[in-house]
């Protein structure tokens, strides 16, 4: 199996978009939103996973300062989970954001997506903070301080 990975500075053309919409839905059950949330965002980034022309996981996310950025949305199709997609995706969008000058990614997790937690923390995220959000749910917030000596 031959998985490629490429990096959208916009919104991918509807293919690859739709593409990024079904994996989401598979993971998180609905996309209904997402489409009008991305179009609000500054400077989006997209980070995705094919084999072939199959869409099989994607990294979303966008500036919160010209040195902080956030990672948004993300996941790998269950079909393709444990082949590295997640990680990579990760080091593709970091090496990125060091490169146009970040200093610091953050993103945030539910504990009861723990593979991510995990993948986050092993990766070098330190958990910032803990709070409960307007649905009840413990979010978990992440940063990872950006460094040039970490490109692999």
């Amino acid at each position: 199996m031959k998985i490629d990975f490429e990096v959208y500075c916009c919104i991918p053309e509807n293919g690859v978009l739709e593409g990024i919409l079904d994996v989401h839905r598979v993971i998180f059950g609905t996309s209904d939103g997402v489409i009008e949330k991305i179009q609000n965002k500054p400077h989006l980034l997209f980070s995705v996973a094919f084999e072939g022309s199959k869409v099989i996981g994607y990294k979303i996310g966008y500036e919160l300062t010209n040195e902080k950025f956030y990672s948004w949305l993300g996941g790998v199709d269950p079909d393709y989970r444990h082949l590295g997609v997640a990680s990579k995706l990760m080091n593709i969008q970091h090496r990125y954001l060091e490169n146009e000058g970040y200093k610091t990614v953050q993103t945030k997790t539910l504990n009861k997506w723990r593979s991510m937690l995990i993948l986050n923390i092993k990766s070098g995220f330190d958990i910032r903070e803990t709070y409960i959000d307007r649905h009840g749910n413990l979010k978990i917030v992440l940063e990872k301080e950006l460094t040039k000596e970490e490109k692999r």
